[in-house]
């Protein structure tokens, strides 16, 4: 792979701009402001926040529910690390909160984990908050059926889990959507593949690079992207081969369909999307939360001076939000974004980049 040095080169030489690019990844996210990208392109050339960050993108509403659950007589709660500090409508409410209140809440590193706390306490319902896209969700969907097989009658899934291709559509329909190419996920390629990509060029015109997450990584997948829009020849390039193949993990994605099926689902900036969501197949229902505790959709809370739904869009950078570094902050957070270790508004403001 050629030195940063000589991408930021051929970068610079390239008769293109001013263009809009996005990342679709948390991970990317993070990278990009740690590596200082940002501050080494062009002026022509933005690189834009999406919503690749999977807690940022769960929304208020399903936040109260998760904490309403939380306080119910005889549930454990197990999630991911990040799950725990996302407020809901109420600034300040969160699942650290509710645990310091008395609630039962489990920080597990893999859905295992949290059959075995079933195990352990087979008079406590286990519940745990499938957050993630594609790339976290075999995992939880070998769990179910972990479950299943092992007779652990105690232990739910809340799938949160969402599909990458139904909210690049969605972004994509949204009024002065103004973005030129997409630096497409490696993790969330190691699953699908090149070829889940492919609809971004053949129905959008849209070019798209699939990119691992060392800077020079990036800073490739950025020329490749420039070099597309230079040459009006869209289409997926795959930067990242040491890890994404043209079809992907196909164990995994048999895994998905074994537990999962898609449904429409709410996010957080983009509102409902159609086919967006994993739902457990209907022979799985009994290790559905939602269904198991009767949980019905809640209205959506009033608004609020929190503007994440705008900066996972790309429609506003941080720094727009009138409540960045001042209001919300790592220690004291209003929105999921400042929250999120893959967050764009944490991302920029540790490594101030506003």
């Amino acid at each position: 792979m050629p030195s940063a040095e000589e991408i930021l080169r051929a970068i610079r030489g390239l008769d293109v701009g001013p263009v809009n690019l996005m990342e679709v990844c948390g991970t990317h996210t993070m990278a990009i402001a740690k590596a200082g990208i940002k501050s080494v392109l062009p002026e022509r050339v933005k690189l834009l926040s999406g919503p690749g960050c999977p807690v940022c993108v769960t929304p208020a509403e399903v936040i109260d529910q998760i904490l309403d659950l939380a306080m119910e007589p005889g549930v454990i709660l197990t999630s991911y690390g990040d799950m725990l500090r996302v407020p809901g409508s109420t600034p300040g409410d969160s699942l650290l909160r509710r645990r310091a209140l008395g609630a039962r809440v489990e920080i597990v590193y893999s859905p295992v984990d949290a059959i075995d706390i079933a195990k352990q306490n087979p008079d406590r319902e286990v519940v745990f908050l499938g957050v993630g896209f594609e790339t976290t969700a075999p995992g939880t969907a070998a769990a179910v059926l972990t479950a299943r097989d092992q007779g652990v009658g105690n232990f739910t899934v809340w799938s949160m889990l969402k599909r990458v291709e139904p909210a690049l559509r969605a972004l994509m329909g949204l009024e002065g959507f103004d973005v030129q190419g997409f630096l497409c996920p490696g993790h969330v390629g190691t699953i699908i593949g090149e070829r889940g990509f492919r609809f971004l060029p053949e129905e959008y015109g849209m070019p798209a690079v699939i990119s691992g997450f060392e800077p020079e990584d990036i800073l490739l997948s950025v020329y490749r992207l420039l070099r597309q829009i230079r040459d009006g020849a869209p289409r997926v390039e795959n930067e990242y081969t040491r890890a994404v193949s043209k079809d992907g993990n196909l164990l995994a994605q048999r895994m998905l369909e074994r537990a999962f099926e898609p449904r429409s689902d709410l996010w957080r900036g983009l509102g409902r999307i159609e086919q967006s969501g994993l739902g457990l197949r209907q022979e799985l229902r009994d290790f559905d939360a939602q269904a198991r505790f009767g949980l019905q959709e809640l209205p959506a809370p009033k608004p609020t001076a929190c503007r994440c739904g705008q900066v996972i869009t790309g429609r506003m950078g941080p720094a727009g939000c009138p409540l960045f570094g001042k209001r919300c902050t790592p220690e004291d957070p209003v929105g999921p974004c400042m929250v999120s270790s893959e967050g764009a508004c944490a991302a920029a403001y540790k490594y101030q980049t506003v």
